[in-house]
């Protein structure tokens, strides 16, 4: 992962406390402390927004950092000389986005989604061991112009740590570089749903451009 985990868990810890505050100043009874929320326009609404928008442009740099350090890297290596010339696919999820739908103003939130309008390009991860892939939306508006983010877990963290064990990993991954510890038991491919399932069932929302086949997957 890279983007903005450690200052964006900040950055939310610190709402959710001003959220809370908010609710009981206002006496609002929820059922949930954890449903409170923000009214548009006030001070601490604005504040938020602009605070996930700090966070995703930090994040979206951090991307770019990392690609190119991934060239610089491939240069050092590669003897023949190369330039990275082609359209980078900048695609993150878990985000906020400010958006016209159906006529109105929205703020959508893409958990596990990336956004997939038309024509735009984005990456669809499969597990471990399995393909990704680098699709074109196609606007479906009934999505929000929105696909999944990857394959989707089959079992939870903690079901796969008790469920799999260290050789069924390392054969689900025998072609892949990449860690076979216990630590990372919970990221096995068996953990996850069928990435070309998963694939099939939004054929609504993007096309596949490229199939990619795992060869090095960095967990960290």
């Amino acid at each position: 992962h890279s983007g903005s985990r450690g200052v964006g868990n900040a950055i939310g810890t610190q709402f959710i406390s001003l959220a809370k505050a908010d609710m009981e100043r206002a006496g609002l009874d929820l059922p949930d402390q954890d449903l409170a929320y923000f009214e548009e326009g006030s001070p601490h609404f604005d504040d938020y927004v602009q605070a996930v928008e700090w966070a995703q442009e930090f994040a979206r740099l951090n991307r770019e950092v990392m690609m190119q350090s991934v060239v610089q890297a491939g240069r050092s290596v590669i003897d023949k000389p190369f330039d990275a010339h082609v359209e980078a696919v900048n695609c993150h999820h878990n985000y906020v986005s400010g958006e016209q739908h159906f006529g109105k103003e929205v703020l959508v939130t893409r958990k596990g989604a990336v956004r997939a309008r038309s024509g735009e390009l984005g990456i669809i991860p499969g597990s471990m061991g399995a393909r990704s892939y680098i699709v074109r939306g196609k606007g479906n508006a009934e999505s929000f112009h929105s696909c999944s983010h990857g394959a989707g877990r089959k079992v939870s963290r903690t079901a796969a740590r008790e469920e799999f064990r260290l050789e069924q990993h390392s054969a689900a991954t025998a072609d892949v570089e990449c860690r076979k510890d216990a630590a990372v038991i919970d990221e096995t491919p068996a953990a996850y749903k069928d990435i070309d399932a998963v694939m099939a069932a939004q054929r609504d929302l993007v096309e596949v451009v490229h199939t990619l086949k795992q060869v090095v997957c960095v967990k960290g």
